[in-house]
């Protein structure tokens, strides 16, 4: 017969109600108890019933994550990430896709199936100022990326500034002074374009440099095809390149086949570089630097903060939380050079 709470509390020689406050991570239990408690429920095999806790406490153990697009690379491998989090704690994800669509981002707030889960991962890219006031939800909400919307909710964003200015004084200490911006940004200063943006401009005005506007493809979708097309309108102008930064990496992958294809050599002609560090880029050839922006830690995080508030563990206004990153210098720049 399985373990039960009470076999474990026998063993550990403390009351249920202690192994119940330790499988459940509440405070005030001392250390060595603590380790009783764990050890008990290692040599009996114990495992706790999630769907009895959670029927108990009025929930239903299941969490939404909502993102633009799972065909998207780093969406997809970010996903991975909040699932294998969320599993580790008990939770289940349900997945919803929204296409960056403002109204159906706005409907991810208010759906009716939102109800069937605990609280809500959001990744908008629709939402805008605006839209704050639909974020007082009666229910624990964690935003993902670059739009802070509200002072109230919690938001887990990674470092877009510091890691494009990163790329951009590593390929200028390459020699590149050239280098064409592959991606698009919005104007009112929104969202990862944005902000990636500034951090390149930032590093070249450091170098007393001007980026020369005829170097910028524009590419509404960031897609492996866009980025190719955009670095083909570049190509077109006749202006001289030496380098390239995607503003993340399938358009940075996109404008490598594209240099291909003209007969250039990557980097010995030109330097490439992109965002974000998806596996596609660690198999190419030449493999691509890029900026490793923290994936797994945005979503223990985000997981963390959701099922404090689910506990009440968190307490407080919105936290605002910037993941550190990491450069990941690779053949496409000239590693080891």
């Amino acid at each position: 017969m399985s373990a039960t709470m009470r076999d474990v509390a026998r063993l550990a020689g403390v009351s249920v109600k202690t192994v119940s406050n330790v499988v459940n991570d509440f405070p005030h239990v001392s250390p060595g108890t603590k380790a009783r408690v764990l050890d008990a429920i290692t040599e009996l095999g114990y495992q706790m019933n999630f769907s009895a806790r959670n029927l108990s406490r009025g929930r239903t153990g299941m969490i939404t994550l909502a993102v633009p697009e799972l065909r998207l690379p780093y969406f997809a491998e970010l996903t991975d990430e909040v699932i294998v989090a969320a599993e580790e704690r008990g939770y289940t994800v349900l997945v919803e896709q929204t296409g960056g669509a403002h109204e159906r981002e706005l409907e991810v707030l208010g759906s009716d199936r939102r109800r069937m889960t605990d609280g809500l991962i959001f990744s908008p890219l629709g939402l805008r100022a605006g839209d704050a006031p639909q974020l007082e939800v009666g229910y624990p909400l964690v935003l993902l990326g670059e739009r802070a919307l509200h002072g109230k909710v919690d938001h887990v964003a990674m470092a877009n500034v510091a890691g494009a200015r990163a790329v951009a004084e590593h390929l200028l200490t390459r020699g590149r002074r050239r280098i064409a911006l592959i991606g698009s940004f919005d104007e009112r200063g929104a969202g990862a374009g944005s902000l990636r943006t500034q951090g390149f401009l930032d590093a070249l005005a450091a170098e007393g440099l001007h980026h020369d506007p005829a170097r910028t493809g524009e590419a509404l979708e960031w897609t492996r095809s866009t980025g190719a097309a955009a670095m083909r309108r570049v190509l077109d102008r006749g202006v001289e390149v030496d380098a390239v930064f995607g503003l993340n990496d399938v358009l940075a992958l996109g404008a490598m086949r594209v240099l291909f294809e003209r007969g250039l050599r990557v980097p010995e002609d030109v330097a490439v570089a992109g965002f974000d560090d998806i596996d596609d880029g660690r198999f190419a050839r030449p493999n691509l630097t890029t900026v490793r922006p923290g994936r797994a830690e945005i979503a223990r995080v985000a997981v963390e903060l959701l099922i404090g508030r689910l506990t009440g563990a968190q307490h407080g206004g919105g936290a605002e939380i910037v993941v550190p990153h990491e450069l990941v210098v690779r053949e496409s720049t000239g590693q080891g050079r």
